[in-house]
């Protein structure tokens, strides 16, 4: 796993997931990109372990392996390809790594949007943290809350009723998906506090966002995207 080819794979799996970030990425200092698509490639990662189908088994045991990679990188010993990139930035690894496991318990249904919110609370707060650390940017406002509501939008997108809260299907299971949407669209502000990669990233995951909520199909043009990144990257 350490060759570059595999690194590579990693990388070239969140931007296929995110082409929009072709354009981001110019806002984005040239010795910094392969460092941010790596850093979003790990998230989308654990996106992926939080928003599992099927029998969890092997999910929860490469999320412990996670764990205890992500303990190793505070003593300079990495194992896998995004860890040759990651591991150099001495961010607060080991405390990320204390969050992990609420990504198991966030899986099941939260019985209110309150309890939701709650469940990513902890793991949102240690990548704020990390990415302090990584873009040298000090914590001012909130910068917590974006990555939280990021996270459970994208458990949304990729989930589906498994994400929604009961207290939402209960009152109409039709219409609960796309008032969960707006729900977490109204605590996710059009420009984010963080910093600037944070601001990119939130600002195409927000676009799409609301393209969903609204039962839209989602385009993204470059006019519109290079518009929307640049506006996220001074703000």
């Amino acid at each position: 796993m350490s060759t570059p080819s595999a690194l590579d794979s990693f990388l070239d799996k969140w931007r296929t997931r995110w082409p929009e970030w072709q354009v981001a990425e110019r806002f984005v200092p040239e010795n910094q990109r392969t460092l941010v698509v790596a850093w979003f490639s790990l998230l989308q990662e654990f996106d992926d372990i939080l928003n599992t189908a099927g029998d969890p088994m092997p999910s929860d045991a490469k999320l412990a392996w996670w764990g205890e990679e992500l303990r190793s990188w505070s003593a300079q010993r990495s194992r896998h390809p995004l860890g040759r990139v990651l591991e150099p930035v001495r961010a607060p690894w080991a405390q990320m790594a204390e969050t992990l496991p609420d990504l198991i318990d966030a899986r099941a249904v939260p019985v209110d949007p309150a309890q939701a919110l709650r469940s990513l609370q902890a793991y949102a707060a240690a990548v704020a943290a990390v990415e302090a650390v990584m873009f040298d940017t000090p914590a001012r406002g909130d910068v917590a809350t974006p990555v939280l509501v990021q996270t459970l939008a994208q458990r949304l997108h990729e989930s589906g009723v498994a994400a929604i809260p009961r207290s939402l299907l209960a009152e109409d299971d039709t219409a609960a998906p796309r008032k969960w949407a707006q729900q977490l669209l109204a605590k996710w502000p059009a420009r984010v506090a963080g910093p600037r990669p944070r601001r990119l990233y939130a600002a195409l995951a927000r676009a799409r966002q609301q393209t969903w909520a609204q039962d839209r199909q989602y385009q993204a043009t470059p006019m519109r995207t290079l518009w929307l990144t640049w506006w996220a990257a001074h703000g």
